[in-house]
């Protein structure tokens, strides 16, 4: 009878959390978080060429692109909308993007989540084994690809890098007709089949594999795109994970609080003005939505939607 009664307990207690988890996942929507990828700077000796022209740092990055793409749990920022505010901020003639400039034009794009890095090796080792093959006297190749990536996520919110990491990857392969000095990928498949196409792919997994574990220290937040009539609109939708009925808090900018010391920001006294629920998710193609008001007036272009 006594196990009896544990085994009730137990499956009470399971009911319970059940139901809490479920409710705790009603009144949060797994919302994604959107994130812009820039051109990695490349330290390498710059010989490396994609196979569409393309150089180390670009390939690396449009490389992380796809495998956030693939993930599904971002909404990821096109390379032309990126390269377009860019040039509008005239940091397109360094080259160069800053932890401060990436989160400005973070900012602009309306992302939470900027990275930012550098490829730092990029190539071919080779060596030889020892010894020969019997009857040839031809010693055997011993190949090594080396990826080595620098990688920096900053919240745009504040500028503030919320991790980094060094990731660095090594393939190896023997042979006897391995290829050290193919500078170029005639195609994709190519490049995947290559041993540095290996490595590098093994070092960007690490890296969605950092972003994921970090990506939760970065709050969800949108905009008001504009207030029509009791009617509100905002720049997020249900291609980030909204969907009718969500319910979100808003609030009026105040003053921003700047580090003295570092000039990072610490956030603002930010005031809510009230809430709004979501009655259509596919606007502009799932990229704004719009709003009931639940409660509260004053709602601007620019207010910030958070969480409840």
């Amino acid at each position: 009878m006594k196990k009896i009664g544990n085994l009730i307990k137990i499956s009470a207690l399971l009911v319970l959390f059940s139901f809490i988890a479920f409710k705790v996942s009603a009144q949060q929507p797994q919302i994604k978080k959107r994130i812009a990828v820039f051109v990695f700077e490349d330290k390498t000796d710059k010989s490396w060429r994609w196979w569409n022209n393309k150089g180390v740092g670009d390939g690396v990055s449009d490389m992380l692109t796809t495998a956030l793409v693939k993930s599904g749990n971002y909404r990821v920022m096109e390379r032309a909308e990126i390269d377009r505010i860019l040039n509008e901020q005239d940091f397109g003639q360094s080259g160069r993007v800053t932890q401060q400039s990436a989160a400005k034009i973070g900012q602009v794009l309306g992302v939470e989540i900027a990275v930012i890095g550098s490829v730092s090796e990029f190539g071919y080792k080779k060596g030889e084994t020892g010894g020969a093959i019997k009857g040839l006297g031809i010693g055997v190749s011993n190949q090594q690809a080396v990826v080595g990536v620098d990688v920096r996520m900053v919240n745009t919110n504040t500028g503030e890098i919320i991790t980094a990491e060094n990731v660095r990857k090594k393939k190896s392969a023997k042979g006897l007709k391995l290829r050290t000095n193919k500078l170029a990928f005639k195609d994709r498949k190519d490049f995947d089949e290559s041993l540095v196409g290996k490595a590098a792919r093994e070092a960007i997994e690490d890296v969605v594999s950092m972003i994921d574990n970090s990506a939760n220290n970065i709050p969800w937040q949108a905009k008001v795109i504009t207030e029509k009539g009791g009617i509100v609109f905002i720049n997020s939708g249900e291609a980030d994970g909204l969907k009718v009925g969500d319910v979100f808090a808003v609030y009026s900018k105040g003053e921003d609080l700047i580090d003295p010391d570092t000039g990072i920001s610490l956030g603002s006294v930010d005031t809510k003005i009230g809430e709004i629920k979501i009655t259509d998710a596919s606007v502009g193609n799932g990229k704004a939505s719009k709003c009931s008001i639940v409660q509260g007036s004053g709602f601007a272009k620019g207010n910030f939607v958070r969480m409840k």
